[in-house]
């Protein structure tokens, strides 16, 4: 059994923070024995490699992909300390790794993550870009599913700090989602035994976070990559890391993202996919938007055009500056009454220390 009480000992501190491109991991990827087979895949649009990595020899095939948006970087952090885990073995690795066979890929958009974008050197984003494929990468990915022909996809992203877990105060700090196969979001074997596996990982990391995973909204999408790849009869799991309390570097969800990623290994592995059952998958929360990163209270004190007891809500606007992600405060939306959302941080203009704050960075 993989003891999650070690991950200090296998996190790869060589890569944190929320800028990870080609240039952080390629030392690492170079340090992997002959039992990883690293393999460049392709090339992008700006001729950056896309790296693949194989390991394992079992008969379950699980094909992962992160950095699909190249500025959604927490799951490409936690597959680097999964593979680092694996690096570092143990007989119990060993006998997963005999009954599974994992073909990650750490950055399919490393032009996106260079430049910290969502779409890659053509603006395109490679998530809608499934059916058509006109970007290499694009065709990179559906390469790699044909030849590797997995029994399982993992679709690893980011999600904003909008969001929180149904009517909750909690943040969705993990949402998963089994991708629907068409307009009517009908279920099928595969459909279901993803929803299986993300019942087995909710359970896992209801342990650590109870009350904070979601689940994604399954809006049929046929040109995103996750609907396409379900409707090949592929069970296929959206994985989406989003904010866990005051940890905008997103340190402490990717520690989360290995546990679920463990456990769903372990479940495929052991074919302990049938110990859950579908309604544990469907009652979970699905996600909500009443999240903003500052909620300022009694605003009128500061902006006299806004009625008593009006509060403004302000998110951070992500931006690249010499290899780092800077959080600028932005106003999202003035004039509302309290009740509807719920801040990270709220503040409070009949406080003069939050006043203060606030005219230091000439927000309002």
């Amino acid at each position: 059994m993989w003891n999650n009480g070690d991950y200090l000992n296998f996190k790869l501190t060589s890569v944190s923070g929320r800028y990870v491109t080609n240039e952080h991991i390629y030392e690492f990827l170079n340090t992997l024995d002959d039992s990883f087979h690293l393999n460049v895949l392709g090339l992008s649009v700006k001729k950056r490699p896309i790296y693949g990595i194989t390991v394992g020899h079992g008969p379950n095939r699980i094909l992962m992909w992160s950095q699909m948006h190249g500025n959604e970087s927490t799951t490409t952090k936690a597959v680097l300390d999964l593979l680092n885990f694996l690096k570092q073995g143990s007989s119990s690795v060993e006998e997963i790794l005999g009954k599974v066979t994992l073909m990650i890929i750490p950055i399919l958009n490393p032009d996106g993550a260079f430049n910290y974008t969502r779409v890659n050197a053509k603006k395109v984003d490679l998530n809608r870009d499934a059916q058509k494929r006109t970007q290499p990468e694009s065709k990179i990915l559906r390469k790699t599913f044909d030849e590797f022909a997995p029994d399982y996809c993992f679709n690893l992203h980011d999600q904003r700090t909008i969001f929180n877990v149904g009517n909750l105060k909690n943040p969705a700090t993990v949402s998963f989602l089994a991708p629907a196969f068409d307009e009517q979001r009908n279920n099928s074997e595969s459909r279901a035994r993803a929803m299986l596996i993300i019942a087995a990982m909710n359970k896992e990391l209801q342990g650590y976070i109870p009350g904070q995973v979601g689940r994604f909204d399954d809006s049929f999408n046929s040109n995103c990559v996750g609907d396409t790849f379900q409707m090949e009869k592929v069970p296929t799991i959206l994985f989406e890391a989003g904010h866990y309390q005051e940890d905008y570097q997103r340190e402490k969800t990717r520690e989360l993202i290995v546990y679920a990623l463990q456990r769903a290994i372990l479940t495929i592995a052991n074919e302990e996919i049938e110990n859950y059952a579908l309604d544990q998958y469907f009652k979970m929360p699905e996600n909500n938007k009443r999240y903003v990163d500052i909620l300022v209270e009694n605003a009128h004190v500061l902006d006299n055009s806004l009625r008593k007891n009006d509060c403004i809500s302000i998110l951070y606007k992500e931006v690249l500056d010499k290899d780092k992600i800077k959080f600028v405060p932005t106003i999202a939306e003035k004039g509302f009454q309290p009740g509807y959302y719920f801040g990270h941080k709220t503040l409070n203009c009949l406080n003069e220390v939050d006043v203060n704050w606030l005219r230091s960075q000439k927000i309002i």
